[in-house]
């Protein structure tokens, strides 16, 4: 036996007191190094939980029109809106101790290092959920020591700023599953046409095996491949108290029937629409265009897929599909101003030009209502008569001179009433009446009405010789139709991010800017167009279609040697339509003069189905009274036509039309006899009922 000298003890006792002292230092130096760690990550804050996201476009009934993702496919979807399936069998293959570890599972980290040592190879890998989720954030696989030590303060960042629920929602919502579907919601719409909420366990042990190497994993690349893989997760699963033995084998044979959405090929539903409401999300809401594609938005829009749908039916229906004319139509909400159906060409993918939007075109006599408003708050009543000839106007200080012309040159040569003019169209009432009333008038009414486009103030203007777009148009018509009531397009409700947060929602203004008594007396008057008593010189414009129409509408129409337009509204929605060519070529064939109107009522007609039959109501300010259309004097029961008209309180006609009978006699026999109980008191009235 060996005997330890003091010496020798002293030596051991000085080497056992270095080491410990350099262990103590080393610890302090972790211990130190630990804290700096979590004191960085702490100081950086909370990283993004999300990744770039799949915005998605919703039409007025929720179901989607459109998807902006730029080939990559993701969607947004709270823990509690997915199947316990899919959660269950992630974690099971994923990351068994997630719960249970700090972002770094130790143990696992050193059997993946045994494993790789005595395979020579990387066999097996040691990352946690948290850590892949760090790894998506961050957005690049390289395999530096850099990206890994990123990726390492990543982890920690968010172990230390969330909750398990909250990395483990993040984590679903941007592994990719191959074939362009970043997330679960994405996957289980791409494999099985369904929300991930609805993923039964067979379809969730398939998916859960995708992650792991989508190339190879996926059924539609290897079927075989993706249900051996289906199978080591249910083990899995087995193993960790999920499911039992029974139900993995159950599950295992299960015949999956998969859903390629992509191969249905799903045609663009209103692009034109579309358009329009991005380019509101940008001038609007100030939601820049990297956002609107890929921040996962919710944009909620005004669209009705119905009426969409009719709209187009009607325009393939009614236009001749070798023509080269070209259209803008859209139809609205008058009291909310929300857009229900746009087409801003005939073929987007040959055209994205939106003409209801962007392109300016000559409104002709569908500017005539605007003006014959302001002709009401100057004075004039639908009963208000002017000559209809052949007439020179000076103006610009009597430097220039305008004739203008009615249709085919037929004029009545005599005087025809204001509610006449409208519906017939007359140019030279129209021309006089903005004269009269001082052409500031119709300018400033046409501004008040919404109308964006510079007008030129010019004796023309009365017949729309300056250029609009269809929106506008639409728009001022639908003001008139709602009582005057204030009101923009609108084509998004409201916008929600990515969180669930709603960011944008669409408000109107409840301005009155129109007279309510007067805008019904227009609206009435521009039911004349459909009404042949109002014939005179020539046929009211509207009367082409009138037999196509089996409800109350209001409406004018407009046309210049390029152009064609008919604009209306029902109580219920208001629709306009411009037809003709865009470089401004003659429409010289008698159908396509005629594809606006037709196009209009079909419209509206289909649009209609279903809705409850209604007239204009009169608002408490006017009064209806039977006049003669020729002359806007109370109709006797001589008269061959009369006409229920609509006037202000106070400005309707007194004077009988005298044209049809041979003396006033007659006419006062015609008139309601005095109630002879007047001036009888209630006694009497009682004694003479006995």
């Amino acid at each position: 036996m060996e005997i330890i000298t003091s010496g020798r003890l002293k030596n051991t006792i000085k080497y056992l007191r270095a080491l410990f002292i350099i262990g103590l230092i080393l610890s302090i130096f972790f211990m130190l190094g630990i804290l700096g760690v979590l004191a960085y990550a702490k100081s950086q804050g909370a990283p993004p939980l999300a990744v770039p996201q799949t915005s998605l476009f919703y039409a007025s009934d929720g179901s989607i029109i459109e998807e902006s993702h730029r080939g990559q496919k993701r969607y947004w979807v709270p823990l509690s809106e997915m199947s316990p399936t899919i959660i269950d069998a992630t974690i099971s293959i994923e990351d068994r101790n997630f719960y249970r570890h700090n972002g770094f599972d130790y143990k696992r980290i050193a059997g993946a290092a045994i494993a790789d040592i005595k395979a020579m190879a990387k066999v097996q890998g040691a990352s946690t959920i948290t850590q892949q989720y760090a790894r998506n954030l961050f957005l690049e696989h390289d395999k530096t020591w850099s990206r890994k030590i990123t990726e390492a303060l990543y982890t920690v960042r968010l172990e230390i700023n969330y909750s398990k629920k909250e990395i483990l929602e993040g984590y679903l919502n941007t592994i990719y599953y191959g074939h362009g579907a970043y997330g679960i919601e994405a996957a289980s719409k791409y494999y099985f046409g369904k929300s991930a909420n609805e993923l039964s366990l067979a379809e969730s042990s398939m998916l859960a095996g995708i992650p792991k190497g989508p190339s190879r994993y996926s059924p539609y690349e290897n079927l075989e491949k993706a249900k051996s893989r289906q199978k080591i997760i249910l083990n899995s699963m087995v193993s960790n108290g999920y499911i039992t033995k029974k139900e993995a084998e159950e599950v295992y044979q299960t015949n999956l029937a998969f859903f390629k959405s992509e191969d249905l090929g799903r045609e663009r539903i209103a692009p034109y629409f579309q358009d329009a409401v991005k380019k509101e999300l940008l001038t609007q809401t100030n939601i820049d265009e990297k956002t609107i594609e890929m921040g996962g938005l919710r944009v909620y829009t005004t669209l009705d897929p119905k009426l969409q749908k009719v709209a187009e039916e009607q325009v393939a229906k009614n236009v001749n599909p070798d023509s080269e004319i070209q259209l803008g139509f859209v139809a609205m909400d008058q009291y909310t101003g929300e857009v229900k159906a746009l087409i801003g060409g005939r073929n987007y993918e040959e055209s994205p030009f939106n003409r209801v939007t962007q392109a300016e075109r000559q409104p002709g006599s569908t500017f005539k209502p605007f003006l014959y408003y302001a002709a009401l708050e100057n004075g004039f009543t639908p009963s208000t008569e002017l000559r209809s000839e052949v007439t020179t106007f000076l103006y610009d200080d009597g430097n220039s001179k305008y004739t203008p012309h009615n249709f085919n040159n037929y004029y009545a040569n005599g005087t025809i009433t204001l509610a006449q003019a409208l519906a017939l169209s007359d140019n030279v009432f129209a021309v006089k009446t903005h004269v009269f009333i001082g052409e500031n008038s119709l300018v400033n009414m046409a501004k008040k009405l919404g109308v964006t486009s510079d007008l030129v103030n010019v004796p023309s203007l009365a017949l729309g010789t300056s250029t609009v777009r269809v929106i506008d148009m639409v728009n001022a018509y639908g003001v008139i139709g709602n009582g005057g009531q204030k009101i923009t397009p609108v084509f998004i409700k409201k916008v929600v991010d990515h969180k669930g947060d709603v960011i944008y929602e669409a408000e109107q203004s409840k301005e009155q800017v129109l007279d309510p008594n007067l805008a019904f007396v227009t609206t009435h008057m521009m039911t004349g167009i459909f009404d042949a008593k109002l014939n005179d010189y020539t046929r009211v414009t509207g009367q082409t279609i009138t037999n196509s129409l089996t409800r109350q509408y209001a409406g004018k129409t407009g046309s210049t040697k390029t152009d064609s337009w008919m604009i209306g509204y029902s109580p219920q929605l208001v629709a306009g339509i411009w037809t003709g060519y865009d470089r401004d070529e003659r429409i010289t064939l008698t159908a396509e003069k005629q594809y606006a109107k037709k196009i209009w009522a079909d419209f509206m007609e289909e649009a209609h189905t279903g809705r409850n039959v209604t007239a204009f109501k009169p608002t408490e300010g006017v009064i209806g009274v039977y006049v003669n259309p020729d002359n806007g004097k109370l109709a006797t029961n001589a008269c061959p036509i009369s006409r229920l008209t609509y006037y202000v309180k106070g400005t309707e006609p007194t004077e009988y039309c005298m044209d049809h009978v041979d003396h006033y006699e007659e006419v006062e026999e015609k008139q309601p006899e005095e109630d002879p109980d007047k001036d009888k008191g209630w006694f009497k009235k009682i004694f003479d009922w006995f």
